[in-house]
């Protein structure tokens, strides 16, 4: 059969509209790509470092020497490793109950759901194996239910005389920052006023530097505020 202009014209449109189809084709793949990407961005920034808060909302550092992180703990000879949120020095009410949450985002790598309080003989018996210094196993004792939260950049944050972790709390979990993760008591104790003992680890707690170590005074205070944001 011979082909006539007709012919052509049919084959020319045949051809654009299988040019047209692939172009959507590669276009619908390129958009999807693209949708993958910025989830996987979103999700980066969830769980990124984005800073650090302090864990009671509404809280300032405290302003009591003996509350803040290298504060002398005689009774083990140590050291404080973190910063103590008790009423009267944190510009907000301490009392038990009060929420907790998440300095920064993370992984949950401890929450001691089933910590039971030691007897009164047990713990007198903790306090004299401890006049010389803590193994980080002790330390754990005496810092009563604790949660911990690995994040991002290596740090660990710790979070101890808790009340009650929150519900449905996991190890494994991911956390944002500013998500609920217990409850200020006054465990490992043996009585007391509630508060709040938040330490903040380079890497595992116990076994490496803390935050601010070696440093004291308005120098300490000074970076601490540059570091929780609250200049």
């Amino acid at each position: 059969m011979a082909w006539k202009p007709g012919h052509y014209l049919l084959l020319a449109l045949a051809l654009y509209a299988l040019v047209v189809s692939l172009g959507f084709s590669l276009r619908g793949r390129q958009l999807a790509a693209l949708r993958q990407e910025v989830g996987v961005l979103r999700q980066q920034a969830a769980w990124g470092p984005g800073g650090y808060l302090l864990p009671l909302p509404g809280a300032c550092l405290p302003t009591r020497p003996e509350n803040l992180p290298g504060a002398p703990r005689p009774y083990r000879k140590g050291v404080s490793a973190g910063f103590v949120f008790i009423q009267g020095d944190a510009c907000v009410p301490v009392v038990r109950g009060m929420g907790v949450v998440a300095a920064a985002s993370g992984e949950v790598v401890k929450v001691e759901g089933d910590y039971r309080e030691p007897s009164r003989e047990a713990y007198q018996k903790l306090l004299e194996e401890v006049r010389n210094g803590a193994s980080p196993e002790q330390m754990d004792l005496l810092r009563g239910l604790e949660v911990w939260i690995r994040h991002p950049d290596g740090r660990t944050s710790v979070y101890a005389h808790l009340q009650a972790p929150y519900r449905k709390l996991k190890v494994g979990q991911r956390v944002h920052r500013g998500d609920p993760i217990g409850y200020v008591g006054n465990t490992g104790l043996l009585g007391g006023a509630p508060r709040l003992l938040f330490e903040v680890w380079e890497g595992e707690p116990d076994r490496g530097r803390f935050l601010f170590q070696g440093l004291s005074g308005e120098e300490l205070v000074r970076k601490a505020k540059a570091f929780f944001r609250l200049e």
